[in-house]
């Protein structure tokens, strides 16, 4: 009974996973020089004590790079044979070529598609439900799929309400056909109506009849999107473990998207989610939007917190307003 309610189960597994961050570190101290705040404020307000910033040549396609580079010294995958790549960001090195493209390219990929995902802070999630998707349609065999951002470049330091809080980096995945499939339950929506309070402008002044600032620089009315998250995340998760006929006490590990440390308190606390089985990597490197998931596998990961067979609910939400989640058996 409960396969008929998991139109997600397939034969889809997670077989190499690899992250990156830059080198330059910035702290709440180093804020305190550029803006009026300081390290208890950010810090009680947000959870996060640094970020890792891009350096001025640095950009999205090199977070890219390095994380595919640490996927293959941590399990020494073959490439050649990826036949489909997927990228999940909102800060690409330009418009087009897709981000994708760029790692065909630096990879010498020979026979693959390559697409970009923009869906801000839940691409990540959105492109590993492609991933498990075409995978499913029996399409494709192996897929790339990545969360990568640098969020700095786009960052407006003069404003301490969002610059506190973005950081650079990326994660990746390698989602191929297997025997026993990871991806188990999936969660999707929307409100599009209220897009107008996280935003970075491109060609039109206005969205939905709303005027916003054409500065090219992340923009966030924290007030509207914390009230949206703490109401939409905990029923999001409810529909979800409804869909997949299991309860929250069943999960080994949330790993929401790393916004806010009191955005993810408030889900933690409404949907009856342990604090200490939830993963995060906002303290470590800030809110990195498509990369924030991965980096915080990542952590987890390295301090051997993650063991295959546990059961992962990842649940990204943010610019659209969007969301999206996925129960995740862990095949690493």
């Amino acid at each position: 009974m409960i396969q008929k309610q998991l139109p997600l189960i397939s034969d889809a597994v997670i077989t190499a996973f690899g992250a990156y961050v830059p080198e330059r570190v910035l702290t709440n101290a180093d804020l305190e020089q550029m803006v009026e705040t300081n390290d208890q404020w950010i810090f009680q307000r947000t959870g996060i004590k640094e970020r890792r910033i891009a350096a001025e040549n640095e950009y999205c396609s090199d977070m890219i790079f390095g994380a595919v580079r640490d996927m293959q010294r941590r399990y020494r995958v073959d490439l050649d044979d990826i036949d489909y790549i997927l990228v999940a960001t909102t800060t690409p090195d330009a418009v087009f070529p897709s981000m994708a493209a760029r790692v065909q390219a630096e990879f010498g990929i020979r026979a693959c598609g390559a697409t970009d995902v923009q869906a801000t802070c839940a691409g990540f999630v959105s492109a590993l439900q492609l991933a498990n998707g075409l995978v499913l349609t029996g399409a494709y065999r192996k897929i790339l799929v990545v969360g990568a951002e640098t969020l700095s470049k786009a960052t407006d330091y003069s404003d301490r309400s969002t610059c506190i809080l973005f950081g650079d980096g990326a994660g990746v995945m390698l989602v191929e056909k297997g025997e026993a499939g990871a991806f188990l339950a999936s969660y999707n929506q929307t409100d599009g109506r209220n897009g107008h309070h996280l935003y970075r402008s491109a060609l039109a002044p206005a969205i939905n009849g709303v005027s916003i600032e054409q500065n090219g620089k992340i923009v966030q009315n924290g007030r509207e999107v914390y009230r949206w998250a703490v109401t939409a995340v905990p029923k999001g998760i409810k529909a979800l473990m409804d869909k997949a006929g299991m309860s929250v006490n069943e999960i080994d590990w949330f790993v929401p998207h790393s916004a806010n440390m009191r955005i993810v308190e408030s889900i933690c606390e409404k949907t009856g989610i342990p604090l200490d089985r939830t993963l995060t990597s906002m303290r470590e490197y800030g809110n990195t939007s498509a990369a924030s998931i991965p980096l915080a596998l990542d952590l987890a990961l390295k301090n051997n917190r993650i063991s295959t067979g546990d059961l992962l609910l990842l649940y990204g939400f943010g610019g659209g307003l969007t969301e999206a989640a996925l129960l995740v058996r862990w095949t690493l």
